[in-house]
């Protein structure tokens, strides 16, 4: 990374979700001019105008010092780190489209947790075939955009192949009230990233069915089983799931009211089909395109996921969510031994 990327850069956030106008909030809270992308000139012109952000996070004031913009020539002028808070399936065309608007010495943060679903590929190596030879640094962890945007404490990842990329984000990111812990394990950190949020749709499942504490504490437990195994196939180390990337994500993402994957289990759980409670959201939730993704990456690497598998079933409509329990209930028992074995 070259030392030439000063603090006193701007920092664009690509994507005005509700968690990149959490990012935004928080990094302009911090200290820093923030430019805030958005593709929609009339969500920019709410924006500006209400300094709030009216589609996915009307509770929280705007700073100043947060830019809205639909230019992402305005966005990305001189910015020494850009956040790309899309929607995973947006990310490849986002880097594509905007690559040659990036300062040479630009750092991309990627704060999408999911799968490409054609390709397999996690996020940073989607980035990493459009951007070649940036660094990349995934930002990843329990963190409710929200409460981020509250101020209330949150603790995170930054994770890179390259450790000066990696403290840099780690140092200009953190604030009074958001703290975040390096690590170079990125295939651990993308993976529990992107499968905490099918284990979500399960527990979600389970609270809709009212299926009761033990089944939630049992679901989570085998849960981040079934995402240690692919995160190791994929290279990632088992002690990485054990932390914020992993558990955290995942405890947060299963029992936390704000989860939009718990929620649509929930409804499934209750009856009701995919296509009518993806019909009453306005934001995304990953987990629904990451399930089938995350189900062909395990039989590319020969790894059992039977709760993946269940849940791809249940939102493709070829089982109830009461039939795929009974199924995961029913399966063979055996040893729980090691997280990467079969369950």
């Amino acid at each position: 990374m070259s030392s030439s990327v000063r603090q006193t850069d701007a920092i664009a956030v690509l994507g005005a979700g509700s968690w990149g106008t959490a990012l935004a909030v928080h990094l302009a809270r911090s200290g820093h001019h923030v430019r805030l992308w958005a593709r929609d000139p009339r969500l920019v012109r709410e924006m500006r105008e209400t300094r709030r952000n009216p589609r996915y996070l009307r509770e929280a004031a705007i700073p100043v010092g947060v830019d809205p913009t639909d230019d992402p020539a305005t966005a990305l002028a001189g910015a020494g780190a850009a956040v790309i808070a899309v929607p995973s399936h947006e990310v490849r065309g986002v880097v594509r489209s905007l690559r040659a608007a990036m300062a040479a010495n630009v750092i991309l943060v990627s704060a999408a947790k999911g799968l490409e679903v054609d390709s397999l590929r996690r996020m940073s190596q989607v980035i990493a075939e459009e951007a070649p030879g940036v660094p990349i640094v995934v930002l990843s962890g329990p963190s409710f955009a929200a409460e981020v945007a509250r101020g209330l404490p949150t603790a995170v990842l930054a994770a890179s192949a390259d450790a000066a990329a990696a403290e840099h984000v780690q140092e200009r990111f953190r604030g009074p009230s958001f703290r975040l812990y390096g690590s170079d394990d990125v295939a651990g950190v993308e993976i529990g990233g992107a499968l905490k949020n099918v284990i979500a749709i399960a527990a979600g499942v389970v609270e809709g069915l009212g299926l009761g504490h033990n089944s939630m504490a049992a679901l989570i437990t085998r849960g981040l089983a079934e995402v240690s195994r692919l995160a190791g196939a994929e290279g990632g180390r088992r002690e990485t799931l054990a932390g914020l990337s992993g558990l955290g994500d995942l405890v947060l993402t299963c029992t936390g009211d704000l989860s939009r994957n718990r929620h649509v289990g929930i409804e499934l759980g209750r009856g009701r089909t995919l296509p009518d409670v993806l019909a009453g959201m306005h934001t995304v939730a990953e987990g629904v395109r990451t399930t089938g993704a995350a189900l062909a990456l395990g039989e590319r690497h020969g790894i059992e996921l039977p709760i993946t598998a269940q849940m791809a079933a249940v939102l493709d409509g070829r089982r109830s969510p009461a039939e795929a329990v009974e199924i995961l209930m029913g399966r063979r028992q055996r040893p729980e031994r090691d997280l990467h074995h079969q369950s």
